[in-house]
């Protein structure tokens, strides 16, 4: 049976490319809750499923390591003529690759590694320049310049949208290791079979056509998914009915609040939600996700106080607070914002105790910087700041652009 690849076992079987820490560090962005598709299945590696395929990244310092396995399941159904799900465009680049038997190297081909590394720097949006947009966040806000300090190399994802949406549907009062499984089993129940290793059995995600059929919603609430069930599948019929296939993909050209408004038409998708998926599918990267997590990190960190004072997340106030981040932190701001849930996650903890640990005395300084330049926010109801801005806070402007991927 096949296994899990480990860099140490052979470089041979992997390819690289050039990525420092600093610009993407695996381990915070792959578990901060963007995509529930990955796991650690040895220590710096992390194995899931991107674009049809199953793949294992690591990485050194300064490299960035991946392994992309073989579909031996796969290609046995298409010589009995099994149909299979449509493949995207990274898929068919690859039609005519060669295929190896599992655990023989891979032949150097020249075609299939650029668009497997193309795939790779498409996902982690490795266009962006992740510490150029950290410098310009820290100098706006000496509370981000503490935390980034840890959180280094958090980055955004560029997810598949329909991966993305049918994934965030499901994590309506839930948290993320139940998410992971839920989708888990969503995949193994009605996804593709791509391979198995160590006993491990990965699928891909299921299509729109599939998700629409009428005995989905039964199906997943025999599995547990309970009143997501209904949302899941009516979502998927309601696309396919309405809209097309096409629909979700093509919400990366219209304007950030056009495509949240689209999405929340469909059941089960709020403020909260429509948000996750254009930051983390759509491209749109001053989307900002508010939940009571984040809305406690910014009364916390922040002393943002709510008009009234609200105890109930409106979408009012979701709002207010998202714009107080996009003020603040500028056209990136859904970037800046996963820095800070990241950083805030319980499973993350040990690691910020270590770090300050180490640097008591870069701590009082920072605070002291923060108490000298007055970083006291007061807010009106419209959550913007009426009183004096400190000196950090008159840096927010951000220089970088983006360069959407074509």
């Amino acid at each position: 049976m096949a296994k899990h690849a480990v860099l140490s076992s052979g470089a041979k079987m992997w390819r690289s490319m050039s990525c420092v820490k600093s610009e993407l560090r695996l381990d915070l962005t792959l578990a901060c809750g963007q995509s529930f598709r990955w796991r650690e299945t040895a220590e710096g590696h992390w194995t899931g499923v991107m674009g049809g395929r199953v793949w294992t990244l690591t990485q050194t310092d300064d490299t960035l390591w991946y392994h992309v396995y073989t579909n031996k399941e796969r290609d046995d159904k298409k010589k009995v003529g099994v149909s299979l799900q449509e493949e995207n465009w990274t898929q068919k680049k690859c039609e005519g690759a060669l295929i190896q038997e599992e655990g023989e190297p891979s032949p150097i081909n020249a075609k299939h590694d650029d668009v497997e590394m193309e795939m790779l720097r498409d996902y982690f949006q490795l266009h962006v320049k992740l510490q150029d947009l950290y410098k310009e966040w820290g100098s706006a806000d000496c509370h981000f310049k503490k935390i980034a300090d840890i959180f280094t190399g958090v980055r955004m994802l560029r997810q598949d949208p329909t991966e993305c949406l049918f994934s965030f549907i499901c994590t309506s009062n839930n948290h993320i290791s139940r998410i992971q499984g839920m989708v888990e089993r969503l995949c193994q129940a009605l996804g593709t079979p791509l391979c198995q290793l160590d006993h491990t059995s990965y699928y891909d995600f299921p299509t729109i056509s599939t998700l629409a059929d009428s005995s989905v919603e039964g199906c997943l609430r025999d599995l547990g998914f309970g009143y997501r069930a209904r949302f899941l599948q009516q979502s998927a019929r309601q696309i396919l009915d309405t809209h097309g296939l096409q629909w979700l993909e093509g919400l990366r050209k219209v304007p950030y609040l056009e495509a949240r408004d689209a999405l929340r038409t469909l059941p089960g998708v709020g403020t909260k939600v429509a948000d996750c998926v254009c930051l983390m599918s759509l491209d749109k990267s001053e989307a900002v996700p508010i939940d009571t997590h984040v809305w406690q990190i910014a009364k916390r960190d922040y002393k943002y106080a709510a008009k009234n004072g609200q105890k109930t997340l409106t979408d009012k106030l979701h709002k207010e607070i998202s714009d107080f981040f996009r003020e603040l932190w500028g056209p990136y701001a859904g970037w800046a914002h996963s820095v800070l849930f990241c950083a805030d996650l319980k499973k993350f903890q040990s690691l910020k105790e270590s770090t300050h640990l180490k640097q008591p005395k870069k701590e009082e300084e920072e605070k002291e910087q923060c108490r000298k330049t007055n970083i006291k926010r007061e807010l009106d109801g419209s959550g913007t700041n009426t009183k004096t801005r400190s000196e950090c806070q008159k840096k927010a402007k951000l220089s970088v652009k983006k360069e959407m991927v074509t």
